[in-house]
């Protein structure tokens, strides 16, 4: 049966959804909304729109009668990836989408929205449970946007050589402080079981549930930050080709790069544009917009690697509930990693959710036994599993709630947008 309160809960996680998207792009000037600095971001206007499509084409489409589509050209020119819906809109192109006018895509958001929400009311018991998963992954999907908005928003903003602003936020003005060496943790080996349960929300790509035999090893009980990526650059790392990988040499030498995105040195500082505009590198903050490539070659410096995803994974599952609750996600409204709130010694693991997507050295590959969702949504995953690396623990671009310890996100290795960041890792008979 179902019941009103299970309803008038899904209803209002869907209003909760709906709004958060809204209110991050609050601070936008009308000419923000269908910039698109870079291939790897799309317009916050088209996150605004494709975001609605997918409830408009995924739940409305298959279970509201007699459907009509708000806009027939909506189809194509907010379709993001799915080949099997039909040619759509290249992503290098969506920047060029003057038309429709944002309060054209505001109106079709909240027409979208009202019938989604008569179809909650209105279903059927035998429809429900359908519906009930259908939105569950189209909220889970904007969340996913959600981050998009603020890391695309982020790099759009950063192009301008003005440095604007876009959010004041005084949660991230931390002063510097001395942040303790990371200590080694050590987890013993043997068979351990990684990826999602069968109950509750996961993406395909985090089942099935499968053991996994891991050797003994260690991790570092917190990420890395900035100062100690100061003395990585320092100490002449970019120009030492024996500490990066073939094809990170190459990329670093084409687009020649120095230290993260978004850092300038000025007047023998390090300086870097931020949300809250362009301010000095703070040391205790992690290090954040690196690449794999530059991950992996920091970690070759520190005679070090980074960790596997099952590794990370097993020892992610020794944190209470509250240490994933606790970590810096969206909703702190710092919008930028913070650095160690508690510096506490006898913490085995700091930071592992929020802050930073942590890099870790496993290629984006399916899980033993995985299959993709039946149907359209089948395209959600599985179709990129190849030349990406999986990164773990959501970042402060995270909405809160959205990231488990069993959620794989998958990027390019040179792709340095996002807020992703080291912890790193090493074989027990590496240790003293």
């Amino acid at each position: 049966m179902i019941t009103e309160r299970k309803h008038t809960r899904l209803i209002e996680s869907f209003h909760k959804v709906r709004v958060l998207s809204l209110y991050i792009c609050e601070p936008l000037e009308a000419e923000d909304y269908i910039l698109q600095s870079t291939p790897d971001v799309s317009p916050p206007k088209w996150h605004l729109a494709h975001t609605t499509w997918f409830f408009e084409t995924f739940l409305l489409s298959r279970f509201k009668n007699n459907f009509k589509p708000f806009d027939p050209q909506f189809h194509y020119l907010f379709n993001s990836y799915y080949k099997s819906l039909g040619p759509h809109l290249y992503r290098l192109n969506r920047g060029f989408l003057s038309r429709p006018g944002l309060s054209r895509v505001l109106k079709y958001r909240k027409a979208i929205d009202e019938q989604v929400i008569n179809l909650l009311e209105t279903c059927s018991v035998e429809q429900f449970a359908e519906i009930e998963a259908v939105v569950a992954l189209g909220l889970n999907h904007e969340e996913q946007h959600q981050e998009l908005l603020v890391t695309d928003i982020k790099q759009n903003l950063c192009t301008n050589p003005t440095h604007p602003v876009f959010f004041k936020s005084e949660v991230g003005h931390f002063p510097s402080r001395k942040i303790p060496p990371w200590r080694w943790v050590e987890f013993r080996g043997g068979i351990h079981s990684i990826g999602a349960k069968k109950q509750g929300f996961a993406f395909d790509n985090e089942r099935p549930r499968h053991k996994t035999f891991l050797s003994d090893y260690q991790i570092a009980s917190r990420v890395v930050n900035n100062g100690e990526f100061v003395e990585f650059i320092e100490n002449g790392a970019y120009a030492k080709p024996d500490l990066w990988l073939s094809l990170g040499w190459d990329i670093l030498m084409k687009e020649n790069w120095e230290a993260p995105l978004y850092w300038e040195k000025q007047g023998g500082d390090w300086w870097a544009a931020t949300l809250n505009g362009f301010e000095r590198v703070n040391p205790s903050e992690p290090v954040c917009h690196i690449s794999f490539f530059e991950a992996d070659a920091f970690a070759r410096w520190k005679s070090a690697r980074l960790p596997t995803e099952a590794e990370w994974e097993v020892a992610a599952q020794t944190l209470s509930a509250a240490a994933i609750q606790n970590g810096n996600f969206l909703n702190s409204g710092a919008l930028r990693p913070l650095p160690l709130r508690q510096i506490n010694q006898e913490a085995r693991l700091q930071q592992m959710f929020g802050d930073v997507w942590e890099w870790t050295g496993s290629a984006y590959l399916p899980y033993p036994g995985f299959k993709p969702l039946i149907g359209i949504e089948g395209e959600y995953n599985g179709k990129f599993m190849c030349n990406q690396m999986i990164l773990r623990g959501g970042s402060c671009a995270t909405p809160f709630g959205h990231v488990r310890t069993s959620y794989r996100n998958f990027f390019p290795p040179h792709s340095r947008w996002q807020f992703m960041g080291i912890r790193l890792a090493r074989d027990c008979s590496s240790g003293s």
